[in-house]
């Protein structure tokens, strides 16, 4: 089995008393990857596997303010899924569709180079998925950071061979 996980899900809380979780998705196919049966690995707080390589088998998983309430196996009450908060769920990269032609994975925009015109503004350290859209969080070469919205306003262009997003933001907005 490869070693490369992504991420599909952020447990948010314990819901209720049955050990049931809300998840955040981190996916554009959760009724697959939360189907009853599936099986998931949990991540910790950063998003990286645990040494243990915990596996988590979902029972159920239903709809929940955008994203789902899931019981897993071996989360039997509250107090036990009270131990979860924040952490990540995770499936092996063997297991993940590629991306099609012109889409990348949302994490493959860390590490990447932010460019406007022959200008280097920095890197990608962050990416964060809000209700609005996603938001890149860029390091300037001062060590300074910048939030860049990822949207057709701001990205005109992302070569990911190169690992390079062109961006042209609204004046301001970098300065």
């Amino acid at each position: 089995m490869s070693n490369e996980y992504y991420r599909v899900g952020r447990v948010r809380r314990a819901h209720g008393i049955r050990g049931e979780l809300v998840v955040e998705l981190l996916t554009d196919a959760p009724d697959a990857i939360f189907a009853s049966g599936r099986r998931v690995f949990a991540g910790d707080r950063h998003g990286d596997i645990t040494a243990e390589r915990q596996e988590l088998r979902v029972i159920r998983s239903s709809p929940f303010k955008g994203g789902l309430i899931v019981a897993f196996e071996g989360i039997p009450d509250k107090t036990a899924a009270d131990l979860w908060r924040d952490r990540y769920l995770l499936l092996p990269d063997a297991e993940v569709e590629p991306p099609g032609e012109d889409e990348l994975f949302i994490h493959d925009l860390v590490g990447m180079r932010v460019v406007r015109g022959e200008e280097h503004i920095g890197d990608v350290i962050e990416v964060f998925e809000l209700p609005q859209g996603l938001l890149i969080d860029v390091r300037r070469p001062d060590g300074r950071t910048v939030m860049l919205p990822y949207d057709d306003h701001t990205v005109t262009r992302v070569d990911a061979d190169e690992r390079v997003i062109l961006v042209d933001p609204v004046e301001g907005l970098i300065d």
